[in-house]
């Protein structure tokens, strides 16, 4: 792979190639891309969307919207400081109008949507649609798909829908979100489709990337983006070396910032903080610790130098295996490779035992089960009753709560089903609650 390429300014939708040379300055296109994420309604929705801890009352819990905001800051800081060393190393990127900046935006922007197709209510939304179309009435339609239709329904993927997001046409209008080669190339960490589902060590095979409705759309994309196909039968290609940035601000992020949520909410105790903070960094400076009146002043004081650290070591790891990574031999995320491994492994299994597996989430996780179960299967079943010419008056109605945007009429079984995923996925987890209410008679206006 080379970085020329690597760095297509073309956006999706487009029929010709972009100079970054002609752009316009005080707009780069790559910071257009952040910009319309932004300002799209699936990113709105993360703001009631579950990070770790449901529907939380107090004010400094993170949202996937938070989550999201402060992974960017992350991505883009690394971005830049990897950019900086990128340019000096491939002076011909400098003479193409290229600066570390356009580092910086491409993984800010891929960042900020790392999220954006996770459906409500955790990683539990995506494991409940899967389960209604494995176990559940979605069972039924197993026979009608293709084994790779079936896989995508079974084994829904964030990942997947967030592509599905950003690039599937709406109201006529190509391109989707309309954003650059080089950001949805950066977004796309697990650039596989479903199957085959064969577990091996390398990061990017951890999960896929793209449903079968968005094949073209992927294959456009690897194609343009000059990244290289792996040596198996399958659509697996290895991944765009910016991605692996994007993966680092994520994994600094939540490991590090889901541990200070468990901390101030009282999931963990407070000592816990310093003594596994004090193991991942040593520039503590304990007398400002302890002179901070508030703990989450304390906690904050503590993830911010943490931060700093992890930053510095994923920037050091992708600059020292830079070519590799370029000729698609390195198959680990960043942090996994850092001399930090072993405390950051700590912190994690802690915040599992008291975070993840605390009561409330549980119980969160059991309520967005039977949420999302019942939606699927009155939506599902009234979208395919339309076309079945076995729609009944409240199958009409039901689709008349769709939004217009999901109303597209889709004579494929397949693409008419993963239409009613997406809608369930793009709900708020307070939307989701409302309408499962709605639906099962529970409120009436």
């Amino acid at each position: 792979m080379n970085w020329e390429q690597l760095l297509s300014l073309k956006r999706y939708g487009d029929t010709q190639k972009r100079e970054r040379i002609q752009q316009d300055e005080t707009r780069l296109g790559f910071e257009v891309d952040f910009d319309r994420i932004i300002f799209s309604s699936p990113f709105r929705s993360l703001q009631d969307k579950t990070q770790v801890i449901p529907l939380s009352k107090t004010d400094f819990v993170h949202t996937r919207l938070t989550h999201s905001l402060e992974v960017s800051v992350v991505g883009r800081t690394l971005g830049r400081r990897v950019g900086k060393e990128l340019l000096e190393r491939h002076p011909n990127l400098k003479k193409l109008g290229y600066t570390f900046n356009d580092f910086g935006a491409i993984v800010a922007a891929a960042s900020v949507m790392h999220d954006i197709g996770n459906p409500p209510f955790g990683h539990s939304g995506e494991k409940a649609i899967g389960e209604y179309f494995k176990t559940g009435n979605g069972k039924q339609y197993k026979e009608q798909l293709t084994e790779k239709e079936y896989q995508d329904i079974v084994d829904f993927e964030g990942n997947a829908n967030g592509l599905k997001i950003v690039t599937e046409d709406r109201a006529g209008t190509p391109g989707g979100l309309r954003l650059s080669y080089a950001t949805l190339g950066a977004f796309i960490k697990y650039p596989k489709e479903s199957l085959p589902k064969k577990p091996t060590k390398e990061i990017s095979d951890k999960k896929y990337g793209f449903f079968q409705s968005e094949k073209e759309a992927f294959l456009d994309l690897v194609g343009d983006l000059g990244m290289l196909k792996k040596d198996r039968n399958e659509i697996a290609f290895h991944r765009h070396p910016l991605a692996y940035l994007v993966e680092a601000a994520d994994d600094i992020c939540y490991t590090i910032i889901d541990f200070e949520d468990g901390i101030n909410l009282g999931l963990i105790d407070e000592s816990y903080a310093l003594e596994y903070m004090s193991k991942l960094v040593s520039n503590i400076n304990r007398d400002k610790y302890y002179s901070l009146k508030y703990k989450k002043d304390r906690t904050a004081y503590l993830r911010a130098i943490a931060i700093n650290t992890l930053v510095g070591e994923a920037v050091s790891i992708f600059l020292d295996n830079e070519e590799a990574i370029l000729q698609g031999k390195f198959n680990n995320a960043l942090l996994d490779k850092c001399k930090f491994e072993a405390q950051i492994r700590d912190i994690i299994n802690i915040s599992v035992e008291k975070i993840y597996k605390s009561k409330e989430v549980i119980e969160k996780e059991v309520s967005g089960y039977k949420i999302i179960a019942d939606l699927l299967d009155v939506f599902v079943v009234a979208l395919n009753n339309k076309y079945d010419e076995k729609q009944s008056n409240y199958d009409k109605l039901v689709l008349n709560l769709l939004p217009e945007e999901y109303q597209e009429p889709k004579e494929n079984l397949y693409d008419r089903i993963m239409q009613i995923c997406s809608y369930i996925a793009s709900m708020s987890d307070g939307y989701a609650i409302r309408l499962y209410k709605k639906v099962n008679g529970s409120v009436i206006q």
